[in-house]
């Protein structure tokens, strides 16, 4: 297709695209996204295509490799289309029976469906999974259907509809009342009305306005932004193309980490197919609007996650906040006009247009409205990704979309939103999925990492982590930030290697209050979140540690041994072969014993001992 020069231009060749495509026609998907990828999907997907090649007579069965389909935990995840059975843990080796079970019609392939944690049942189709089962996918419901290299594929899906639709129908105060009333709030972990922001950025006085899509995706664990750049970019491309429309900006960058290289790259390409179907440009479809966009990759500072920094880092200057006012909207990059929302936010904004402001509040809570998407891992069955109205429980993310604990587990508690997020405890678990419920359960929303942990999780070594993160990611500008942090882990280390005093735990809270209060910018004004919400919910952990010298999770190496039980030991020598610092001594057939001065608490005796004769205390 050549250049697209007007709407109609793009109707018909939406219609050329869709007119000889079959809804019937086998099509085998192969998920490319973050963690099947690391699992060797690659690989599959160039087996399952030789497949096909070597069949005669099934040519017409296509190969699909797409963006993340979820269930990570599974990976490498398989789908064929349109029956939608669901392979997982598909290696290239089982290429042959899955192309000729989709070619010849003779049943899946019974040992590579999922099998259910619950019943032990396989399952055979995606939708009857529970995983998938108790989600609402509105942003991922395409990427089964997108090759994210492939403008052809997201414009056959009705892609740039939304965008057609505002050029012919609306006006640039209509664009923002629709996303007014739909009431999308930011992704990003702020959750300011996105309608309001918008609306700031319109009324500023001055040209050479901006907007940036902050793909600046930090927080350990979280890997929503990066799903939907490296599955569907298209989608962030129209909306951010919406967005211009609306408050008049004919610039627009997108701001991606580094370490995202195959987000670049496929950004990068997104961008190329859009200027070359003259979806980007000058005069676009002849609506008179002009707009281009760039990507720019950041250098993985966690700060310029705050859009202060952002911008500074965009201005080629240290990523570090500086105070508000001015906002963004007054005087931004190069002083102009400028609006940052992040990758989620972008995506949802065609749906809002192609759907309605009421289809897209019509779930969610009173004042968190639409889906959100999260990334689930840590200690629980079924780690991926997940999308759910706004509102969803903490207990049904964790146990009926995640499968609940490990074998042998108990869940602890769970850590939402980040390093600057809160820990919850299982308690709690009744708690709304939504920016005001966990803001008053001492955490927050933020970008959409759920952390699950269980009782192999040292709460207090949590915090500890966390802390560290946040210290070397503090740019340091403000004071209560640059001697807080440091200051609060330095008394958490100290708990943790059993050295902690009663009196620490009121000088911990008083700081993180202190840092909360006078911290410049987000970043430190929740960088006591962690800190703070464990102290709260798991108080006793931390009196345990400073108390007792004990570790209840026996994580905490300095306050944890290592003991061999007499009684049930047989002397089979198994520990002492493995010890690597030679702390265990005895003789064949004899009780073994551990000194304790030499042991490094690796934990290996216990690993590897058969008669369960050794103890961790």
């Amino acid at each position: 297709m050549s250049r697209l020069r007007t709407l109609g231009d793009l109707a018909a060749w939406r219609a050329d695209l869709t007119e000889n495509a079959r809804d019937d026609a086998p099509c085998i998907v192969v998920c490319n996204g973050p963690g099947c990828s690391a699992a060797g999907s690659r690989a599959v997907a160039e087996a399952i295509d030789q497949a096909v090649t070597e069949r005669d007579g099934i040519h017409h069965i296509a190969v699909r490799q797409t963006g993340c389909l979820g269930l990570c935990e599974c990976g490498p995840v398989v789908l064929t289309l349109p029956d939608e059975v669901f392979y997982q843990k598909v290696a290239p080796s089982d290429a042959a029976d899955i192309v000729a079970a989709a070619a010849d019609g003779t049943g899946p392939v019974e040992r590579l469906l999922y099998t259910d944690v619950a019943s032990g049942e396989r399952i055979e189709h995606l939708a009857d999974i529970p995983f998938y089962a108790h989600q609402r996918r509105r942003l991922l419901e395409r990427l089964a259907h997108i090759r994210p290299t492939e403008i052809a594929d997201y414009v056959a899906a009705g892609g740039y509809g939304s965008l057609a639709k505002v050029l012919g129908e609306m006006t640039p105060e209509a664009v923002i009342d629709e996303i007014t009333r739909s009431q999308l709030r930011g992704r990003g972990g702020a959750g300011f009305p996105t309608g309001m922001k918008w609306g700031f950025c319109r009324s500023a006085e001055g040209d050479g306005k901006h907007i940036i899509c902050n793909a600046d995706e930090g927080d350990p664990g979280a890997y929503m932004d990066r799903a939907m750049m490296e599955g569907n970019p298209h989608a962030v491309i129209e909306g951010m193309l919406i967005g211009a429309y609306a408050m008049g900006a004919s610039q627009g960058t997108i701001y991606c980490r580094a370490e995202y290289p195959d987000a670049c790259a496929i950004a990068h390409t997104a961008l190329a197919q859009a200027r070359e179907h003259g979806l980007l440009g000058t005069d676009i479809l002849g609506s008179g609007l002009d707009f281009d966009l760039r990507v720019m990759t950041g250098a993985g500072a966690f700060v310029c996650g705050e859009e202060t920094a952002l911008i500074a880092s965009l201005e080629d200057k240290p990523g570090e906040p500086r105070p508000r006012p001015p906002f963004p909207a007054q005087a931004g990059l190069w002083g102009k006009p400028t609006n940052i929302n992040n990758v989620e936010t972008w995506a949802n904004v065609s749906l809002v247009i192609e759907r309605g402001a009421e289809w897209f509040a019509s779930v969610g809570t009173e004042r968190s409205k639409g889906t959100k998407i999260f990334s689930l891992v840590g200690e629980v069955r079924n780690t991926g990704l997940v999308e759910v109205p706004m509102g969803t429980t903490l207990n049904r993310l964790v146990f009926d979309i995640g499968g609940g604990p490990l074998p042998g587990r108990t869940i602890k508690g769970i850590q939402t939103g980040g390093p600057s997020g809160g820990c919850i405890p299982v308690r709690l678990f009744d708690l709304p999925a939504d920016y005001e419920s966990l803001g008053q359960a001492g955490s927050i929303m933020g970008s959409g990492g759920l952390i699950v942990m269980d009782d192999h999780t040292c709460i207090v070594d949590v915090a500890r982590y966390f802390l560290t993160f946040l210290k070397d990611e503090s740019c340091g500008k403000c004071a209560p930030c640059r001697e807080g942090i440091p200051r609060m882990l330095d008394i958490v280390t100290r708990i943790c290697e059993g050295q902690g005093r009663e009196e620490d735990l009121d000088v911990l809270e008083q700081l993180g209050r202190t840092v909360k209060a006078t911290s410049l910018c987000g970043l430190g004004q929740t960088a006591a979140n962690p800190l703070l919400s464990t102290l709260r919910y798991f108080r006793d952990e931390y009196e345990a540690h400073i108390r007792d010298h004990r570790c209840p999770a026996g994580v905490c190496r300095a306050l944890i041994r290592f003991e061999i039980d007499p009684e049930a030991c047989t002397g089979c020598g198994a520990c002492s072969r493995e010890c690597p610092s030679g702390a265990i001594t005895g003789e064949r057939k004899q009780p073994h014993r551990i000194d304790p001065d030499t042991c490094v608490k690796c934990g290996l005796c216990l690993d590897v001992c058969p008669s369960g004769a050794v103890t961790k205390a």
